[in-house]
């Protein structure tokens, strides 16, 4: 994969940076520390000469070039096809009064394509170094916008209680934020159970999408129920979580405030 190897060779292998903005960080150093044309590096008396100067601005505009380009990666196209497929998602699931079974079942296709590359996106991301800060903020974005998509429209549609839309959205809303919350004393990583839940919460409203009948609609309420289990236990460990990193982040710092003092 082009890409990936543009980021090893950027950080100085594959282990040199954590993504690749790191990777590209390390192109701008070597830029401006190494200006062509010089003897294997910038000598003192090129650095104030214009052509050296010139050289050097070339050569940040180089990796500002790299920097834009690394966003283009498989990982990223795909968490871009994820935000696409949201209103598409919405506009097969509203066609026609929103209860014909065809149309259910495009909507369904739209619904199964995104959490499956929700599933790889993630995985590319970090087995291929193309780890960017626009897959840190649009991928959440992604993931939360189909799953609200889909919650939304069920309750509007009378196929699913509002509470249980709100239980989960208000569960990954509020999680999300208490990450950004807590992020200055450490990252909460995620668990089985989070795993666990975020499966069970595909499987249950890919579930209630399609227009079934019989046992299976019986059987789907009980995913949903397990998906709603799994949602406010697992939502609840997060917030233990949280409260066991602050506090260890606020000891922390207090005894390195005292070694300092001393």
């Amino acid at each position: 994969m082009p890409e990936a190897g543009a980021a090893s060779g950027a950080g100085g292998g594959p282990g040199a940076g954590s993504g690749r903005a790191s990777g590209a960080q390390g192109d701008e150093d070597l830029s401006a520390a190494h200006v062509p044309g010089s003897d294997g590096g910038a000598a003192p008396e090129d650095a104030g000469a214009p052509g050296g100067a010139r050289t050097a601005r070339g050569g940040k505009l180089a990796a500002a070039a790299v920097n834009q380009a690394s966003v283009w990666n498989v990982a990223n196209l795909l968490t871009m096809l994820r935000l696409v497929l949201v209103p598409a998602f919405v506009a097969l699931m509203l066609a026609d009064g929103g209860y014909d079974p065809a149309w259910r079942a495009f909507a369904w296709a739209a619904f199964a394509v995104a959490m499956i590359t929700d599933l790889f996106d993630g995985h590319l991301a970090r087995a291929y170094n193309l780890v960017t800060d626009f897959g840190k903020i649009a991928d959440p974005i992604a993931d939360k916008a189909i799953m609200g998509a889909a919650l939304i429209c069920l309750s509007a549609l009378g196929d699913l209680p509002w509470w249980v839309t709100a239980v989960i959205l208000g569960r990954e809303l509020g999680i999300t934020l208490l990450r950004f919350l807590v992020i200055r004393y450490g990252v909460i990583p995620a668990s089985r159970g989070g795993k666990l839940k975020t499966l069970t919460q595909g499987v249950a409203v890919g579930m209630y999408v399609l227009a079934l009948t019989g046992p299976l609609a019986t059987l789907r309420f009980w995913v949903m129920a397990a998906a709603v289990v799994l949602t406010v236990v697992t939502g609840l460990d997060y917030v233990r979580q949280a409260i066991v990193l602050r506090r260890r982040g606020i000891a922390e710092r207090r005894a390195a405030l005292k070694e300092t003092e001393a």
